[in-house]
């Protein structure tokens, strides 16, 4: 049984960095600040303690 629980925990994951090595692509796009910070927001949604740089 723990093995099927470790294995959501590592697709969870995956799926997370996925989604935000995505939103850094868009982020990297985006010239707005307004546009940039909607992005940021939604990256400390998915994951609060992930480091952003300004």
């Amino acid at each position: 049984m723990g093995a099927f629980t470790r294995r959501q925990d590592i697709d969870r994951r995956r799926r997370r960095r996925g989604k935000i090595q995505q939103l850094k692509a868009k982020i990297a796009k985006a010239k707005d600040g307004k546009d940039i910070a909607k992005l940021v927001e939604k990256i400390k949604k998915i994951s609060p303690q992930y480091p952003i740089q300004k």
